[in-house]
């Protein structure tokens, strides 16, 4: 016997658009709200569209799992526009392929080998500020994250032009998801709006750059050795037919690279830098650590392993501000979880956010605690609570250069500089695709002695 969830207690919701004027206006303060006060199936009816959110870890993991009965969300499916056929948009056997393709590309042999690029370009960012400067931290790791991720995809420093182009077309992709969000994705993207047409014309010179960086690559005839990933991407063969990639699947990879890889990246930082801010007592731990370990020099990926509370700092920080913050699966079939019916067409949402700021699951669930990672603390929690990287078989697959970019950047900035927040600047999380700063993050630069 089975339960229908759309039995089961839910907010009120306006009579026509049901909930989605309250997800559009302000979705994280009201998916928390659903979270903290209603069951671990929470029916809503966005306009037309049927969903729910599950805040059960269990039914999280059994979702994210079960990768044939259910497809990215709607909202997803929108970026193919921006991702084409990549593997954040893919689905079923031709996404399998993919990824067992690409999955070699980030073994950590050859992610290790990126660290000195990382903290080569951090190094130079950090030496192009002055003490006693407001800068605005995001745009800073924009640039930053952008600029390694670029170097390490096509192993040369891309003119100024084409990365231009690629900043200027994930930033517009940013606003356009953010405005389609709010409408529930239901203006058609075609259609000749003023904010499409900026869309569809960034996307243009997005791909133009693109293009012309991988023909570069297959006129300077790439080596075996070569071990940038859209060098390593291009030799990879199937083990099926011994096919490789055309240049399509190649453009659409890149562009997903370049969007996981760096917007997620600086968000990740920018938060960071706020929080740091805001907890003298844990920037100054930090800063303990940082001395003990380097004592003065440029760290490596060798130190990463000694480099333990500065990983808890990235790992909290993720905490309480995820790079996704909400995402969806769609049910392709109706499906049961523990008992309950969701309805084939019905939207599973999943949020980063409610997870991972519940009391049940952490004490002061509100504060900024890296100590609270020791002790294997991830390991320990139920699987489906802390996913900041996503889970199950469509997990993120440059989990590892994440992290490790994240520590190296931080370990080399804050080995010289303290970041103050400009008072009364004005800090708002946007949940678009990633969670972003809306406004960014405005910060003093003081030099430490």
């Amino acid at each position: 016997m089975s339960t229908d969830i759309f039995e089961l207690d839910a907010p009120k919701g306006n009579s026509i658009a049901g909930h989605l004027l309250d997800l559009g206006s302000h979705p994280l303060e009201f998916l928390t709200d659903c979270g903290r006060n209603y069951g671990d199936i929470v029916p809503l009816q966005l306009g037309l569209t049927s969903a729910c959110l599950i805040t059960n870890p269990n039914y999280i993991e059994q979702v994210l799992k079960d990768r044939n009965s259910f497809i990215k969300s709607r909202g997803f499916r929108a970026l193919k526009t921006l991702l084409g056929e990549g593997l954040l948009t893919n689905e079923g056997e031709s996404w399998f392929r993919q990824r067992r393709l690409i999955q070699p590309v980030f073994h950590r042999n050859q992610i290790n080998g990126y660290g000195k690029v990382m903290v080569e370009y951090s190094e130079i960012i950090r030496d192009s500020w002055t003490d006693g400067e407001i800068r605005d931290v995001h745009a800073d790791m924009m640039s930053l994250t952008l600029k390694i991720v670029m170097k390490c995809i096509f192993n040369q420093d891309v003119s100024d032009k084409e990365a231009e182009n690629v900043a200027n077309a994930l930033d517009v992709a940013m606003n356009w998801f953010e405005s389609k969000r709010k409408q529930n994705f239901l203006i058609w993207e075609w259609f000749p709006r003023p904010e499409n047409i900026r869309y569809r014309n960034a996307i243009s010179k997005m791909d133009e750059s693109i293009y012309s960086i991988i023909q570069q690559h297959r006129d300077r005839n790439y080596q075996d050795q070569d071990n940038d990933l859209l060098s390593m991407l291009m030799q990879a063969r199937s083990e099926d037919d011994n096919s490789q990639m055309s240049d399509r699947q190649l453009r659409d990879e890149v562009a997903t690279l370049m969007l996981a890889g760096h917007e997620t990246t600086a968000n990740a930082l920018s938060w960071t830098w706020m929080l740091l801010a805001q907890y003298p007592q844990v920037e100054a731990k930090l800063w303990d650590e940082l001395k003990t370990v380097l004592g003065g020099r440029l760290p490596t990926v060798e130190d990463l392993p000694h480099l333990q509370y500065t990983n808890m700092v990235i790992q909290e920080s993720m905490r309480l501000y995820p790079p996704v913050s909400i995402f969806g699966r769609e049910a392709v079939e109706d499906y049961q979880v523990d008992g309950y019916q969701i309805p084939a067409g019905c939207v599973v949402m999943i949020s980063q956010w409610v997870m991972h700021r519940h009391p049940k699951y952490f004490e002061n669930s509100e504060e900024f605690i890296p100590e609270r990672w020791e002790n294997d603390l991830e390991k320990r929690l139920p699987k489906g609570v802390y996913i900041p990287f996503g889970d199950g078989p469509r997990i993120c697959i440059g989990k590892g250069f994440a992290m490790m970019e994240a520590v190296l950047l931080v370990a080399t900035i804050a080995q010289k500089y303290q970041l103050k927040l400009v008072e009364n600047h004005p800090i708002v999380p946007q949940p678009s695709i990633t969670l972003r700063p809306e406004h960014g993050i405005k910060v003093e630069i003081r030099k430490r002695d």
